[in-house]
């Protein structure tokens, strides 16, 4: 007995310091109040989770990157951007300028400029981006820069791959990011015999037996290619077959989603974002020069678009995307339109959209009838009656599966990148989104959307209430434990 008893007080000795430490490392308090529960109600398994998929890696900076760490070379690189900004802002139109405080908290937080002069296109599902991505990797002079996901050991895979191989054969570099979970598929195939052909392949963060679980939590989800310092794609579309539609082919899973081209000054925040990375993964040493940034006085004005890149990640001070997301919903005046795979937003997020509604903004939220989870579909089920209760308008895409991650804000800014409306994209993942301060561009995106609401059925307010209660439970003890999904 005195055993048991020695066992008994040493647990909860052990319990009191696991909860001591959950409640000074995590800083949100929904998430902290998951773990706590977790932690207290699942015996050893709660406090082994909480170490394997809770520690805070923002705080310890562990995956801290700079590609510049010479502070005079940085404090000039810093005047230089902001000068430039400033400049853009001037010259820049009435849609910029109605959203002047996102442009700001962009520049200041995530150093991101407000470059111009860029040429966009929207790129709708993969049948439109792959042929345009390889016509433009066909067209590379210097190096091509790719970080993905998921890339994929089949068809599409097998093909950019050759095209990859051809121009290393033509003494273009080739620098390739992969995520070791994501696209585990090629790990033994594709990669092996890239690097046997002179491509540079990396894993972001390899994942070894003992430490999977940690390195899984924390998954570089962004979708980047830049090529030549003056061309890049970013959006959601993966390299995967999955993403390119066959009409021909009505049993396959219709997948709508959206990527992004651009051409011009945008490109340069997206490169440095890579060598970040790459100089992380690759353990290497690259600095910035002409050949990866092409001097913004030499690159010919393409078009008139302006564009800011957001990212974040366990490695930046903030959230960026979040509050990018945040601002982008205060700013507006007459109407949000968002696309997104997954709904799980945090406390602010969802007070902000229901705050916006209520006072009178126009809001549709555009998500998938089913995702490709059935747990995560009850988790994002939980939150529809509180926003239908605010006035936002709930549509379910039942053609396929939505993954487009899209918001458009009065028809004058555009969003598109990688990040879902979720917690993990906000504080786990790392992602990054393009914004667009465009009219032509938003109003193009927001067509785009209403023509997916010809494909979707909208919620009730009424009949979602009458749910049988069963589903309600379902959802709502789902919704517990939603921050850490």
């Amino acid at each position: 007995m005195n055993w048991i008893l020695l066992y008994q007080v040493l647990y909860l000795f052990i319990l009191t310091i696991v909860c001591l430490r959950i409640i000074y490392d995590t800083r949100n308090n929904t998430k902290s109040l998951a773990y706590l529960l977790f932690a207290v109600f699942v015996p050893f398994l709660g406090m082994a989770f909480y170490f394997v998929f809770g520690v805070n890696y923002r705080n310890r900076k562990m995956y801290s990157k700079k590609l510049i760490v010479n502070d005079e070379q940085a404090n000039k690189l810093r005047d230089i951007i902001f000068e430039y900004s400033k400049n853009t802002f001037e010259e820049s139109d009435k849609s910029v300028k109605s959203f002047e405080e996102l442009a700001n908290l962009l520049l200041k937080d995530n150093l991101s400029p407000l470059t111009s002069k860029n040429s966009v296109k929207l790129l709708i599902n993969g049948e439109n981006k792959f042929p345009e991505l390889i016509n433009a990797l066909k067209e590379a002079k210097d190096h091509i820069h790719l970080e993905y996901y998921i890339y994929e050991d089949d068809a599409i895979g097998k093909l950019i791959q050759s095209v990859l191989v051809q121009k290393a054969n033509e003494g273009v570099t080739i620098r390739f990011i992969y995520d070791d979970y994501g696209s585990r598929s090629i790990r033994k195939t594709l990669v092996p015999e890239m690097q046997s052909k002179g491509i540079k392949a990396f894993p972001f963060f390899k994942i070894r037996f003992i430490t999977f679980a940690n390195r899984l939590n924390y998954r570089n989800h962004r979708k980047i290619i830049v090529i030549d310092g003056k061309t890049a794609f970013i959006g959601g579309i993966n390299i995967s077959d999955r993403y390119i539609n066959d009409p021909k082919d009505s049993k396959k899973l219709f997948w709508r989603d959206t990527h992004l081209r651009i051409d011009g000054p945008g490109v340069q925040n997206l490169q440095h974002l890579f060598l970040c990375d790459w100089n992380f993964c690759a353990d290497s040493k690259l600095e910035p020069d002409e050949t990866f940034f092409p001097p913004l006085t030499k690159m010919p004005a393409l078009d008139d678009k302006i564009v800011q890149i957001a990212s974040s990640g366990p490695d930046s001070h903030t959230p960026a995307i979040l509050y990018s997301i945040l601002q982008a919903i205060n700013l507006a005046t007459e109407e949000i339109i968002i696309s997104t795979p997954y709904f799980i937003p945090n406390e602010s997020l969802l007070d902000a959209l229901c705050v916006a509604s209520l006072g009178g903004i126009k809001i549709k939220l555009l998500v998938p009838l089913k995702s490709d989870s059935s747990f995560i579909d009850h988790a994002v089920r939980s939150y529809y009656l509180e926003i239908l209760n605010a006035g936002i308008e709930i549509y379910q895409y039942s053609k396929g599966f939505m993954h487009a991650k899209t918001m458009v804000c009065d028809r004058k800014i555009a969003m598109i990148g990688t990040s879902n409306m979720d917690i993990r994209s906000f504080d786990l993942n790392f992602e990054v989104n393009a914004i667009v301060y465009d009219k032509q561009i938003a109003n193009e995106l927001h067509s785009i959307f209403i023509d997916d609401l010809k494909d979707s059925v909208k919620l009730d307010l009424i009949t979602w209430t009458k749910r049988p209660r069963y589903k309600k439970l379902i959802e709502n003890a789902v919704r517990l434990v939603s921050p850490l999904l």
